[in-house]
């Protein structure tokens, strides 16, 4: 008995030192990240990651920590110090998502050293999500942010066209009779493209579907982002057709927005429910 109680105050000081050096270490990137969710809309939902991570950990809790803990400290060390070093040269290099990324090797390097490679297998998934909340470099963001934009215009105009209204394209301007509808980089899609793909990765992750099938759910993210933006834009082109261009900007676009990602979240919902029916492994 007293050496139990010995061992959990080792276990107890170890994680504080782990929390406190962790703290110190990424204090700066944590700050940062924050300023980012709190300016840029194409990533407020990264407030919502860390605990969604939290959670996809307690649902899977028995799974996660049922399996014989043994430590490897070894490897610990290594993708602590691996993680340690990539922090360091975004730093250096001045490159915010660089810096950012070094808390997933440092963090599974932590699961490693406490409770060796097992228990870190199944948290690979939780601690990989955390990705969602880091912007991705500027170029990146630009250079998928740009021809989204332009196929997105493009469907959008043929299907209008097909709804017998005339419509202009002229790149990613949409020409109507009554008003011009531009469909700037932040209307591309990319972010609900981003905000879609933690769904998925969310619901897959949840889900008791075997592996293919729970990658299916995961990209499914594309073509349901893509075809729910291309649906916002053509009712919004619609709408400004009829009551003017007060309709694609403000409240009703924001509104808009958010009315997709919640028929996106419904759709991969039910995905999730038809592919569980047709899962041969859940119907044994």
């Amino acid at each position: 008995m007293k050496n139990l109680i010995l061992q959990n105050r080792n276990i107890i000081f170890y994680l504080s030192v782990i929390t406190i050096s962790f703290v110190l270490l990424f204090h700066e990137v944590l700050l940062k990240l924050v300023a980012i969710w709190e300016t840029n809309p194409n990533y407020s939902h990264g407030y919502f990651i860390p605990f969604l991570a939290g959670l996809m950990i307690w649902l899977k809790r028995g799974e996660i920590f049922g399996v014989a803990i043994a430590p490897s400290l070894t490897w610990g060390v290594v993708f602590v110090l691996a993680g340690i070093t990539q922090l360091f040269m975004g730093y250096l290099a001045n490159v915010n998502f660089l810096s950012a990324t070094s808390l997933i090797p440092v963090l599974l390097g932590i699961s490693l050293f406490f409770w060796g490679t097992s228990v870190t297998r199944r948290l690979l998934v939780p601690v990989l999500f955390l990705i969602f909340m880091i912007p991705l470099p500027a170029i990146i963001w630009n250079q998928l942010a740009f021809p989204l934009s332009l196929m997105a215009s493009k469907l959008s105009a043929d299907f209008i066209h097909i709804l017998g209204m005339p419509i202009l394209r002229e790149g990613n301007i949409l020409y109507l009779p009554n008003v011009t509808l531009q469909v700037e980089e932040v209307c591309s899609g990319l972010r609900s493209l981003t905000t879609m793909f933690a769904l998925s990765a969310l619901v897959a992750y949840l889900s008791p579907l075997n592996r293919v099938f729970k990658l299916v759910v995961f990209l499914a993210a594309v073509p349901i982002a893509i075809a729910g933006n291309i649906v916002r834009l053509i009712a919004t082109a619609i709408l400004a057709r009829h009551y003017g261009p007060v309709v694609a900007e403000g409240f009703i676009h924001d509104f808009s927005g958010w009315l997709i990602f919640v028929f996106g979240l419904i759709i991969l919902l039910l995905l999730q429910m038809l592919l569980t029916r047709l899962d041969p492994e859940k119907n044994v």
